[in-house]
């Protein structure tokens, strides 16, 4: 009898062929699923919630550490933030060191909103909105792209990159659907 469990004749021992781990090196137990595992995506977008960089590592990850790394993922050319002013919104979870030196190193100006600060009254001006759910919509939009909504992909690279194709058809579209604006509005 194989002890290792694996089939054979008996005969000659065989090897057992391991199955490999569903998600690869970038997967960790999600403390929220069961000890499943897991992919945390960390996605910086533009005020109107164009995705601007991607990251992807493992559910038990946490996201103050993939900060940096979101950043340098920034597939286009930015300003110089010497010249121009450029803000980062992020919630609770970044206000640590890490966090504001994370984003001040890159050149931008935190808005990060205090860890235990009571809510203050809405007191923006009107028409700027609330930016947080800015990203959130962006994970919506994302999710609709079947491929990404479940991990089926067992190597980090393949997955991180069916992400960043679905990030390119979002900013086609939406490109698309402004020089399309931009027409009409020329046409009248």
């Amino acid at each position: 009898m194989n002890s290792a469990g694996c089939s054979g004749s008996g005969r000659r021992p065989t090897r057992c062929r391991a199955r490999p781990g569903s998600g690869g090196k970038k997967t960790g137990k999600n403390p929220t699923d069961r000890g499943k595992n897991g992919t945390e995506k960390s996605l910086l977008t533009e005020g109107d919630g164009g995705p601007l960089g991607v990251v992807t590592a493992g559910a038990n990850a946490v996201g103050q550490k993939l900060l940096k790394a979101t950043i340098e993922a920034i597939v286009v050319e930015r300003p110089d933030p010497a010249e121009q002013e450029q803000h980062l919104s992020l919630d609770k979870a970044y206000d640590n060191p890490n966090g504001r030196g994370a984003a001040t190193e890159a050149g931008y100006t935190p808005h990060i909103r205090r860890i235990g600060g009571e809510r203050k009254a809405c007191d923006r001006p009107k028409g700027h909105k609330p930016r947080r759910w800015v990203v959130e919509r962006t994970f919506a939009w994302l999710s609709k792209c079947r491929g990404i909504l479940v991990r089926y992909e067992k190597k980090g690279g393949n997955y991180l990159g069916l992400i960043q194709m679905a990030c390119g058809l979002l900013w086609y579209r939406r490109l698309h659907r402004i020089k399309g604006s931009d027409a009409t509005q020329n046409a009248t």
